[in-house]
């Protein structure tokens, strides 16, 4: 993929100090983090090493990058490396896809209390994906599956949704035996939709009688516990989306699929068009639309403060595994499903650790060891350097 003409970076560095001016106040201590980590990313703010050919004395410096996932820099190696540590834990099974939306009124409610309600959107989608899957009824079966946070929509607004992928079957509850479900069909997604809906609604309740949301600008009069009561009531009897897509072709479609998901940002650079001090425009697709391809023109600040949106709460865990895929038994309970499947285990895969020149090798094609000025040399480092003291932005509020 040939590098694109304008990047976040670009925006951040150029309109980035007007946006704080004129901003600032709003902005949160992750947002300002976000922005002064994409803006020194592969820059000499950040420190770095100056690489020398052995051949034909070629010299060039290499700058480190910020390493913030929610840089569009910083993710394909990123991105790599996780598929590869997840290669191995893939089964010989149908995988289904299975996505869980909120509705726009409790997206609103995410914007201002981010760690609370997304925390209860894995809990409820967890809760409701193994309620329904454990009943006879259903598949029987204790299943395993990942879940992956998205908040953004095409257009860059808050549209905050899970991507579950999950085997089509599960272990039966004796752990005697491997349960399938039915080819090309996994859990109704109307039952798992209006479980979805009770469990989170019923969730948010609590949270709202412990104190542990906050409500600002336009939501405020919600603290007042008739008035929340009064706003979740339409949301009772609505339908929440919740939707199945088709199984994928195999594990190795499925590793596929998951690279573009897990350590997608909101916009990517290669979808940036143009960008000056007064608009920024960039590529969509409009679902809406026969997923027509787009260009929509925003504001600088406007487009800024969509980016922002996205920032999520520092440690915040956006990639989650529950079931058998749960980080606590994963091992034993990946080894017993592959001998239930009747499937040997893979490899040892404690070998040394890929060298992220290799892999980046191997993800683009063009050798970092290689020398760009006569092609028969290696580069090898002279010199390396620390990142010098920069100038920080505080948030004031």
């Amino acid at each position: 993929m040939s590098r694109p003409k304008f990047e976040l970076a670009d925006i951040f560095r150029r309109y980035g100090d007007a946006y704080r001016q004129a901003h600032g106040t709003k902005l949160s201590r992750d947002q300002w983090r976000v922005m002064n980590a994409i803006e020194a990313c592969r820059t000499a703010e950040l420190g770095g090493h100056l690489e020398h050919c052995d051949r034909c004395e070629y010299q060039r410096n290499a700058y480190n990058s910020c390493r913030d996932r929610h840089c569009p820099k910083c993710q394909s190696l990123a991105r790599e490396k996780w598929l590869d540590d997840r290669r191995a834990e893939l089964l010989p099974t149908e995988y289904f896809h299975v996505v869980f939306t909120l509705p726009e009124e409790i997206a609103a409610l995410a914007l201002q209390n981010k760690r609370v309600v997304y925390n209860l959107l894995f809990r409820a989608t967890a809760e409701t994906l193994r309620i329904i899957a454990a009943d006879p009824k259903h598949l029987g079966a204790d299943i395993g599956f990942m879940a992956i946070l998205h908040t953004w929509g095409q257009n860059l607004q808050h549209h905050p949704h899970l991507h579950c992928i999950v085997p089509g079957g599960g272990l039966s509850f004796d752990q005697e035996r491997w349960v399938n479900c039915r080819p090309g069909f996994f859990l109704p997604v109307r039952v798992l939709s209006r479980l979805f809906r009770r469990l989170f609604l019923e969730g948010l309740q609590q949270a709202f009688d412990a104190g542990e949301l906050q409500f600002f600008s336009k939501l405020e009069p919600l603290q007042d516990p008739l008035k929340f009561t009064r706003y979740l009531a339409p949301l009772r009897g609505a339908e929440w989306v919740v939707y199945s897509k088709p199984p994928f072709g195999g594990p190795e479609q499925v590793l596929t699929y998951l690279g573009r998901y897990t350590h997608r940002v909101a916009i990517s650079n290669h979808r940036l068009v143009s960008a000056d001090e007064d608009h920024v425009s960039f590529r969509w697709k409009d679902y809406r639309c026969g997923n027509k391809h787009k260009v929509m023109k925003l504001d600088t600040n406007e487009f800024t403060r969509r980016f922002l949106m996205h920032v999520l709460p520092h440690g915040f865990q956006r990639i989650r595994h529950f079931g058998f895929f749960g980080n606590p038994v994963r091992k034993q309970r990946l080894a017993l499903c592959r001998r239930l499947l009747d499937i040997s285990e893979p490899p040892d895969l404690q070998i040394k650790p890929i060298d992220y020149r290799d892999r980046y090798e191997k993800l683009t094609g063009k050798s970092l060891r290689e020398c760009p000025c006569c092609e028969k040399g290696e580069m090898a480092t002279i010199a390396t350097w620390l990142r010098p003291p920069r100038r920080r932005y505080l948030n004031s509020s």
